[in-house]
C-alpha cells in the first residue's frame, strides 16, 4: 500500500465513529469474527479500546495481533483507537 493511499485512508477513519469497543474481555474468537464480519461490508474498522482493556495490554502488540488476525492492514493508532483496512 502506497503512502498516498493511506494517507486517505486515514483522513477516512477520522471521520468514522468507533464500531467495536474492546472492553475487559480478551481478544477471543467472537471479536476477531466481529471485526472480520465488518471488514467485508465497510472495509474500514474503528476499534477503540477501553482503559480496562490497556491496563493488561500493550497497544502498539493488540493493534498489529488484530489486524495480522484478521487479514487487515493497520491504518491509524492514534491514542486508545485503531483503525483496520481490509486487504
Amino acid at each position: 500500500m502506497n503512502m498516498a493511499t493511506k494517507k486517505e485512508l486515514r483522513a477516512k477513519g477520522r471521520k468514522i465513529s468507533a464500531t467495536v469497543w474492546l472492553g475487559k474481555s480478551e481478544l477471543d474468537f467472537k471479536i476477531i469474527a466481529e471485526i472480520r464480519k465488518q471488514l467485508k461490508t465497510k472495509k474500514l474498522v474503528k476499534i477503540k479500546m477501553l482503559k480496562s482493556f490497556l491496563e493488561s495490554h500493550d497497544k502498539k502488540e493488540v493493534a498489529l495481533e488484530l489486524a495480522e488476525k484478521c487479514k487487515a492492514d493497520l491504518i491509524d493508532l492514534v491514542g486508545f483507537v485503531v483503525v483496520l483496512h481490509r486487504r
